[in-house]
Formats: structure tokens, C-alpha cells, sequence
């Protein structure tokens, strides 16, 4: 079976595997795991931040640096469908009890669309203290958020006191796209927090950034969420790994996505946004009457192949560890046939 349901579905590999059996433990709660504490310094490293937090899961990571950047009844500005309010079950705001306010199209924004949206000076409104960005964008395609938006809403957000994070699950991959470090990608913002369960291929896991006082903060919210862990050492040795090994592979992840695309541009009954395709998604719009992604995806699993429906006519794509060369091509020739079931 090729799965490209997502880049969350990757195995650890055999040397991932032995790293976590010989990880060196303590109780993280008390801050003696030697394995958590040595990846979040490497994250924080990475990233140009003062301190780290690992956390279990990026949904996790989002909802501690909302609740610890903005207050119960303040307004968040976001794009349209970011994951915070998209895939979250809604905890930014039944847990953190934030409003959110959506900006731009396809997940990207700029400073005006902030600017002419963002709530305060009046007891009307929910006072808006925080602007999430999310680099690459998950519904958008797997799109960069340009660096300039970034710097340009990170400096004028600070000068009216408002704080800015990105939800980086996927950085490392706009990283690898631009050429860039994930250092200079998470300069201009006050938080980052980056997964290590998708296309870096550990098995569980999400890290927060951010300066030491937030992050002290930050770990109270951790543990009012569920998330102080105990001897978590053997999951954290597989993030160390997967920074180490896992992060320049993820251009071959881009390459695939690209590959795949240029297969199914000319497959009539589907329709690919190829300026999309910046990283290592593809979605694919499904154009043939009669037959809704629900169906198209049945008969693609009955083949051999795991997609993703994201709405009655389209599907999303991803290429990830594990995925080959020949699996993308074997996958192209799996999408043309099932059309014609």
C-alpha cells in the first residue's frame, strides 16, 4: 500500500529505533530527562530562541503559546483555515477561550489585512494580542509563508504590543525550500513551534520555542494540559535523530511532491494548482462528473494507494520518508486508472 494520507504516517527507521532503546532517561517533570533536556537545547539552537519545551503533540504546542501569549477573551488574528482553528477541535477556544479572527486567502496574509482587522481601543471589542502565522501552510497546499510578510507583521505587531508566533509543524520543510535556515525563517517572531512526527520522521512529538521566561511559563500550561511527561528520554532520542539525519532528506520529499504533480497535470478529470506544490504536498481537484472524493478515494485504496479526501471534490497528497521515486510513479498511473473505474 502507498499511503500519502499524510507525512505524519512515517516509521521510524532501524537507526531511529536503536537510538531510543539506548536514550538515557529521568523524570522530565522534574527536569532530569537528559534526552528531553539535550533536545530542547538543540532546539532552541536551531531556532535561535532562549529555550525549548517538547510537548506531545503540535496541536499541544499551539494551545500553550496561545494561552501563554494572550489572555481569556482576547482575539487572535490567523489565516483562512490554519491548522489553530481548523484542526484543533476548536480548543483555542473552548480551552484557551480566544476569538479568533481569520485573514487573507489560502492561508497567507499581510501586514494591512492584520492591521485593518486587528480589534482594541474600545470595551466593544476582544483586544487583539497575538498573530499566529503558520509556515508551511497545511490546507494551503503545503505553501511557504513569505519571509517578508513575516519580518513586516513581526516588527509593526511589536511596536503595538502585540505578540506573533508561528506554527511551524512544517518549518523545516519551507526551510529546505528556501534555502534558508529555520534560524533566520524565526527571527522576526516572539514564538515557533515545529513537529518532529511528520516529515521528520519521529514517531511522536512537537517543540515550542520562544525566550526563557515564556517558556517558563509555557510549562505550567504544558502541565495544566496533560502533557508532563515522565521518562519521555526515548521519544525525545528519536527528535535528536531525526534533527540530525532527517532534516536535508526532506528536498527529496519536495522532489517527489513536484514529480507527482507533473504526472497528474495532464490526466484529464483532474485539475493541479502546480504554483502551489512548493514543498511536499499536492492537492488534487477532482473535475470528473459524477464521482466525489469519498468515492475517488475508495477506489484509489482499492488499488493500493491512500489519499486524503479534504472536501466532496478534492484530495491532498503528501510525500514523506519512506515514499520512493517509483512509488510516486506507480501512484500517477493509480490515479489515472481509477478514474475510469
Amino acid at each position: 500500500m502507498i499511503d500519502l494520507r499524510s507525512d505524519t504516517v512515517t516509521l521510524p527507521t532501524d537507526g531511529m529505533r536503536e537510538a531510543m532503546a539506548r536514550a538515557e532517561v529521568g523524570d522530565d517533570v522534574y527536569g532530569e530527562d537528559p534526552s528531553i533536556n539535550r533536545l530542547q537545547d538543540r532546539a532552541a539552537e536551531l531556532t535561535g530562541k532562549e529555550a525549548a519545551l517538547y510537548v506531545p503533540s503540535g496541536t499541544m504546542a499551539n494551545l500553550v503559546a496561545v494561552l501563554t501569549h494572550a489572555r481569556h477573551g482576547d482575539s487572535v488574528v490567523m489565516g483562512e483555515n490554519a491548522h489553530s482553528w481548523l484542526y484543533e477541535s476548536g480548543a483555542i477556544c473552548a480551552v484557551a477561550g480566544i476569538l479568533p479572527i481569520i485573514v487573507g486567502a489560502g492561508g497567507t496574509f499581510d501586514w494591512t489585512e492584520v492591521e485593518a482587522n486587528a480589534k482594541g481601543g474600545t470595551i466593544h471589542f476582544a483586544p487583539t494580542t497575538l498573530v499566529m502565522m503558520e509556515n508551511t501552510h497545511n490546507h494551503g497546499g503545503g505553501v511557504i509563508f513569505p519571509q517578508t510578510d513575516v519580518e513586516e507583521i513581526s516588527a509593526k505587531s511589536r511596536f503595538l504590543g502585540i505578540k506573533t508566533h508561528i506554527d511551524g509543524a512544517r518549518i523545516f520543510n519551507a526551510a529546505i525550500a528556501l534555502g534558508r535556515s529555520v534560524k533566520e525563517l524565526a527571527a522576526p517572531v516572539d514564538s515557533l513551534s515545529f513537529c518532529l512526527s511528520k516529515g521528520l520522521g519521529a514517531p511522536v512529538g512537537s517543540v515550542l520555542c520562544g525566550s526563557r521566561e515564556f517558556i517558563e511559563q509555557g510549562l505550567r500550561y504544558r502541565k495544566m494540559l496533560g502533557g508532563g511527561m515522565r521518562q519521555a528520554g526515548v521519544l525525545a532520542a528519536a527528535g535528536l535523530y531525526a534533527l540530525e539525519r532527517h532534516v536535508e532528506r526532506l528536498a527529496d520529499d519536495h522532489e517527489n511532491a513536484k514529480l507527482l504533480a507533473d504526472r497528474l497535470a495532464p490526466v484529464k478529470g483532474l485539475c493541479i494548482d502546480q504554483a502551489t506544490v512548493q514543498t511536499n504536498m499536492v492537492f488534487i481537484e477532482l473535475l470528473k462528473e459524477g464521482l466525489n472524493a469519498f468515492e475517488y478515494a475508495a477506489r484509489l485504496k482499492a488499488r493500493g494507494l491512500l489519499c486524503n479526501p479534504v472536501g466532496k471534490s478534492s484530495l491532498r497528497a503528501v510525500t514523506h520518508l519512506g515514499i520512493e521515486k517509483s512509488d510516486i510513479e506507480k501512484a500517477a498511473s493509480i490515479f489515472a486508472a481509477a478514474l475510469d473505474s
